[in-house]
């Protein structure tokens, strides 16, 4: 039987795992929400057969599974809504930008019992299930560190800026939107970190997001993560991790593109994909169904999403 699904919030991202449950055929969108009218022209053409519904409640009753998409501030409330109703949750990523609040959602989905998971997307992908596998066996050597490295022409970029909330300070940011997705790998392979130290720097403009930060976090050992990010300039995006051992590195590009180096030059140890989006949303839905039917996956837990917020409104607190 398929998993009956709704989409809360109709943006970039909620269209995407909207297009991909379509084509998923453990998934049958039944229903879509979001605040803005003019959102549900581009989902109904891509899911004829969804409802599109008066309100977000009403999305919700029509479903198994609630897909929020929507942006960190009313996600709290509609993820409990919804777990009250009795239905699994899938969440976008950051959690949330208030710790406390966020706390409070975390207990209040361990407290329905119902399954529950955070969009972090490379957590199902074959890019960290390699790295993991790579690393937990030895083959990277004694693991040394791991470099954050982001640069962007601007921010938000060109197709992010329907999402007007992206460059505001109290809900947007390149360190909550992609720094977060790093961060979540790099425990996943380093285990829990701590902020160091971190320097953001904002705009005379106060209520605009980060344009730079550069910061240190460490691992329980003493394993440094170094993060350098900036927004400016004539370039193309970047977006890299590397984990760094003693007999070999891997770094990861955008997300999905995975290099391997023993000294030289990094090489890509398998063919990409050539929807590499397209594989990952995938493989996180083939593992949300996992979770839905409470089976082990490999999905971000409510527990890593909040950890992972914690490390970055720590790194976003402007310094003297």
């Amino acid at each position: 039987m398929t998993v009956r699904a709704a989409v809360i919030g109709l943006g970039i991202m909620g269209r995407r795992m909207l297009e991909h449950m379509a084509k998923h055929p453990g998934y049958e969108p039944v229903a879509v929400w979001d605040p803005d009218p003019d959102a549900y022209q581009a989902a109904h053409a891509i899911a004829q057969g969804a409802e599109i519904t008066t309100s977000a409640e009403d999305a919700i009753a029509a479903a198994d599974v609630v897909y929020l998409a929507c942006p960190p501030g009313p996600r709290k409330a509609y993820a409990l809504a919804a777990a009250s109703a009795g239905k699994a949750v899938f969440l976008e990523k950051p959690l949330g930008i208030d710790v406390r609040e966020s706390e409070g959602l975390v207990a209040g989905l361990k407290d329905s019992g119902v399954p529950a998971a955070v969009n972090f997307t490379q957590a199902a992908g074959a890019a960290l299930t390699d790295v993991s596998r790579a690393a937990h066996a030895g083959k990277l050597g004694k693991l040394v560190g791991a470099d954050i490295i982001v640069t962007y022409a601007s921010w938000p970029r060109e197709w992010q800026k329907a999402a007007d909330w992206l460059r505001f300070r109290d809900e947007g940011g390149m360190t909550r939107e992609v720094i977060s997705h790093f961060l979540f790998f790099s425990e996943r392979i380093l285990g829990p970190l701590s902020v160091v130290w971190a320097r953001p720097s904002y705009p005379i403009v106060s209520d605009l997001c980060e344009t730079h930060m550069l910061a240190r976090l460490e691992n329980a050992d003493g394993i440094p993560v170094s993060i350098m990010a900036s927004v400016g300039g004539a370039q193309p995006d970047r977006q890299e991790l590397t984990i760094k051992g003693t007999l070999a590195s891997r770094r990861i590009t955008d997300f999905y593109i995975d290099a391997r180096s023993d000294g030289g030059e990094f090489t890509e140890p398998t063919q990409r994909p050539s929807d590499p989006r397209g594989s990952s949303l995938k493989a996180q839905l083939d593992d949300l169904l996992l979770c839905i039917a409470r089976m082990p996956n490999r999905l971000a837990t409510p527990d890593e999403a909040l950890r992972v917020q914690k490390l970055v409104e720590a790194m976003l607190v402007e310094k003297p």
